[in-house]
């Protein structure tokens, strides 16, 4: 009575947390990702300004509290903004107006310095210093960029700074084709693509062509004196900086002060940058005095840098006694603006300038109608997943198949309140990992279930049964969805942002789900224990609850050699696959562009070709998408490694919208979707990926050994390489795109196999000392059989999900589904034909397990029986059939019947089976009364014997 007092309690308290999750659910606004809203996501590598180093955390996190800003600043209210990585900063703007400002504003360093100009600039041998007069004030300038950065590598370099890496045609012109790029790898793996035949660098220098670096200590500016684009000029600066932009405390748009009435930067110093510019110019005063040229005092100028532009270059007239003193008051202007480069340079001063310098590696755009379309899509799957799920649930475990679907219900609000309360970003990965711990919920259930129906089975009451299928289930849960977790977190801090959304949903949702099957399903078994409708067997899906003799009498390690066989066939295919053929990597890992595109007018795919070979992309893969509704009839994908330019997909998208009129629902949202990757952001992401499943490796490894023992560790990590492995063999074989959506796919599988290898070894940890006098084969054989229905069960509700997301999940999620379907089917096999063989190998060495097995072998005439004899609830059965032995059985069945175990529900640590002639029932076991006889039964139980 107490006990059902206890779970209606815990029901109330389950419904005022249903109550509030609702409450959550109506009240918290629903924040989607750039997939799902449209958008831009932009991808930035962070490398410090002034050091040859990786940025620091601190660095790094500055540098994304200023970003955030200056997306505040853009009115994106969902916009997301987090390093991946310890280099990487991904920043997500969902609903974007216009997505080529915000891309000019979030990316610029926005570095201001100030230089005194005449005491740094360096000119060639022979050139004339700078004076007043306009025809020769700037006769240290280049017209071409070649002749100054080719100046500043002659010269010898300096303390401080770093190194800066261009490359320049040597041919007419000296053009520039890459950087500047703080390392020469970077410069040789550089996005932009400016070669004469537009072919990518990947990582070669090209033939006619140079690499100059300018050494510490030095920079190369360009000043474009009238402002038009057409007189800019390049000088060469000394990196002696006389003041930084921290100095300024603010800026606004302003009107010229000295009479123009043009636009202008109004900029306020802080008090310490106040006093500097007031020395400095004081100083640039007192030079300018005691210069002479050609009778007058010339004017030594103040140079304001703006990320590598002069923006200012002022004079301090030393005719003028009012600067004798210096500026005072903490204020300048810089003038000479236009209105938008006014506004430009004050919001970008006024944000903040960045701790570090940002590289564009990756830029994504989806429209907003593909985004609603994709999320459509993503509900349906997750609706579909949900509903295979019950159904798979009811049939098989009837009442109790209910009871598991109200708290598949009680789960998905729970899950979807707490994603609401802690701003959770939905994204398509987060769907699919939503869909898939579905199945995680779902197989907490099953485990716990099928523990019910073994007490069942053994004759024990519902109430009973309840309690120790919870007791003794729970164990396994907690393992597998320790190591599901583990995945996820492991995932979330080394995938990049896209498969953080899965890895968060799926951490969480495996979190959740073990809060429903625990509390939940036990709160609600535990109140209906004493129900009718629970009472008979066949209503929990039960059959032939009366027989003690196991469902499957399979002979597993018998037949391991052929399953080896079949899964070395398989993973020599696969490893022919890859070396031949290779695997088809996307442009996550090789870089390039990929545009989608939907055109109203009919076209060709050699049509769509023409026009994208006019922007220098003839090797262009062109495929024609086909069923998707929002894209139309004439939709394209165009993947390219040669568009890298912004005028390249410019052009494109002019001549698809001249030709054949792109798709739109309104001017702002066209179906024209850009995802551009560079490759070191390709790179990035294949090390992340190795990264993440080599540490998952090893720390998935690491559980498993000190939860189960370090030989169950080494098998475990064998089928879950196997399972990577013919995963990856399907996929060069059927030249399936690997993706980084991919690598979140492998990472779940770790997780889904391990979480059958688990409940298999769970079981054969269990029997272990309980069969005191089996061969390692025959416990496994016994374990196997007790829990392959389970295993079985819990595989098909894992594919469930993966089947809906691959119906009904779009091209993306299908994509991720076939991996995860793969996996999950090699997950299967690997659990029960993989790694319970090779633990088997590795046991069957041990001294004990090798005195059992000859012992057998001698009393079967050299033959190990697949199974034990062995007593199920105190029942003696035969080994071959299952049979129940007759009560008092012939002396050479009782002889076979010391192999038996103790009873299942009796397993006391030096328990011993009863005394032939005893009043004891079959099977049955007695403590163990004197010194002596604890003595020998703790022998029997340590050498088996």
């Amino acid at each position: 009575m107490a006990s059902r007092k206890r779970n209606l309690i815990v029901l109330g308290l389950v419904g005022l947390l249903l109550a509030a999750s609702i409450a959550a659910i109506l009240i918290k606004p629903t924040r989607l990702g750039l997939d799902l809203a449209g958008g831009i996501e932009l991808t930035y590598k962070a490398s410090p300004t002034n050091a040859d180093r990786k940025p620091t955390d601190r660095e790094v996190q500055n540098a994304i509290k200023v970003i955030n800003e200056r997306v505040n600043s853009l009115g994106v209210t969902e916009a997301e903004v987090q390093a991946t990585g310890s280099e990487l900063i991904t920043v997500s703007l969902p609903d974007v107006d216009d997505p080529e400002a915000a891309k000019s504003l979030v990316g610029s360093t926005a570095q201001m310095y100030f230089y005194k100009w005449e005491e740094n600039v360096v000119g060639k041998p022979g050139q004339s210093k700078a004076t007043n007069n306009d025809k020769s004030s700037n006769n240290l300038g280049f017209t071409k960029q070649y002749d100054a950065v080719k100046l500043a590598s002659e010269q010898k370099p300096g303390k401080s700074g770093r190194e800066k890496f261009y490359l320049f045609s040597t041919e007419k012109g000296n053009k520039l084709i890459a950087g500047p790029e703080l390392s020469k790898e970077d410069l040789l793996n550089s996005e932009d693509q400016r070669t004469k035949d537009k072919t990518p660098l990947d990582g070669k220098q090209p033939p006619d062509s140079t690499v100059l670096t300018v050494p510490k200590g030095y920079i190369v500016v360009s000043y474009d004196r009238l402002g038009t684009g057409k007189g800019t000029q390049w000088f060469v600066l000394r990196d002696n900086v006389a003041m930084s932009g921290d100095e300024v405390k603010s800026a606004a748009v302003g009107t010229d002060g000295n009479g123009g009435g043009g636009p202008a930067v109004d900029l306020n110093f802080t008090s310490k940058g106040g006093s500097i510019f007031k020395q400095v110019t004081q100083e640039l005063f007192q030079e300018g005095q005691a210069e002479a040229v050609i009778g007058q005092k010339p004017g030594h100028r103040f140079a304001i840098v703006l990320d590598g532009k002069v923006v200012s270059l002022a004079s301090i007239n030393p005719n003028d006694a009012t600067l004798s003193q210096g500026i005072a008051g903490g204020r300048a202007q810089i003038t000479g603006l236009t209105q938008a480069e006014a506004t430009r340079i004050a919001r970008q001063i006024d944000l903040g300038a960045l701790p570090v310098q940002l590289e564009l590696q990756s830029q994504t755009t989806v429209s907003a109608s593909l985004g609603k379309a994709a999320l459509d899509q993503a509900l349906i799957a997750a609706a579909v997943g949900f509903a295979f799920v019950f159904l798979f649930l009811l049939a098989f475990y009837r009442v109790l198949g209910i009871i598991a679907g109200i708290a598949l219900i009680f789960y998905a609000i729970f899950f979807f309140a707490l994603t609401k309360f802690l701003g959770f970003t939905f994204t398509l990965p987060g769907i699919a990992g939503l869909v898939l711990t579905l199945s995680v919920a779902a197989d907490a259930n099953i485990v716990i279930f099928e523990r019910i129906k073994e007490e069942i089975r053994a004759g024990k009451s519902m109430k009973s049964a309840i309690s120790t299928g919870y007791s003794k289930g729970f164990s396994t849960i907690l393992d597998a969805n320790v190591v599901t977790i583990i995945t996820a977190f492991i995932l979330f801090v080394l995938a990049t942002a896209g498969v953080r959304g899965f890895a968060a949903a799926l951490g969480l949702g495996t979190i959740v789900s073990l809060f429903t099957a625990v509390v939940v399903t036990s709160a609600i078994l535990g109140v209906l224990s004493n129900w009718r409708g629970l009472s008979r067997p066949s209503a929990l899906g039960v059959q032939d609850a009366d027989e003690h003799r196991q469902r499957w009498r399979f002979d597993f390690m018998g037949k391991s050699r052929m399953f080896f066989a079949i899964s070395g066939a398989i993973l020599a295919a696969g490893a022919f696959a890859i070396a031949g053929m290779g695997l088809n990597l996307g442009i996550d890992f090789t870089g390039g562009t990929k545009i989608v595109v939907g055109l109203d007018k009919p076209a060709t795919e050699d049509q769509v070709r023409a026009i994208v070979s006019k922007a220098g992309a003839g090797d262009a893969k062109i495929q024609r998408i086909t069923n998707d509704k929002t894209l139309g009839p004439n939709a394209f994908q165009i993947s390219s490694d040669q568009i890298s330019e912004e005028n390249d997909i410019s052009l494109i998208r002019k001549d698809m919208e001249t030709r054949f009129k792109i798709r739109a629902t309104s001017e702002a949202d066209t179906q024209f979707v850009v995802s551009s990757v560079g490759p070191t952001f390709g790179s990035v992401i294949a090390r992340s990926a190795l990264t993440a499943i080599i540490f998952s490796l090893i720390v998935i490894g690491g559980y498993v050994a000190l939860r189960f023992g370090v030989k169950f560790s080494v098998p475990l990590l064998i089928a879950l390489s196997h399972d990577i492995l013919i995963t990856l063999g399907v996929y060069a074989l059927l030249g399936l795109e690997v993706s980084s959506a991919t690598v979140a796919a492998l990472l779940t599988i770790l997780g889904f196999s391990l979480y059958d290898t688990i409940i298999v070894f769970d079981r054969v940890r269990e029997n272990m000392p309980r069969m005191p006098r089996a061969s390692f084969s025959q416990i496994v054989n016994r374990s196997m059989s007790e829990v392959l229905t389970r295993s079985l069960a819990t595989s098909l509700c894992t594919a469930l999900p993966v089947l809906a997301l691959l119906l009904f999940g779009g091209e993306t999620l299908q994509a991720f589904a076939v991996a995860l379907l793969i996996g999950t089917i090699s997950g299967t096999y690997s659990s029960i034909f993989i790694a319970a063989p090779v633990l088997t190998l590795s046991k069957e060495r041990e001294p004990i397990f090798r005195q059992r097995t000859q012992r057998i072998l001698e009393e079967n005439d050299g033959v190990v029986p697949a199974f034990a004899t062995e007593t199920i609830a105190g029942v003696a059965v035969h080994s071959s059939t299952g049979k129940v032995l007759a009560e008092e059985p012939s002396s050479d069945v009782a002889e076979q019947d010391e192999q038996t175990e103790a009873p299942l529900e009796d397993d006391f640590e030096d328990a011993v089976p009863a005394a032939a002639g005893s009043n004891a029932q079959p099977g049955a076991v007695k403590r163990p009364q004197t010194k002596a006889e604890r003595r020998a039964a703790r022998a029997k139980r340590k050498h088996g014997r």
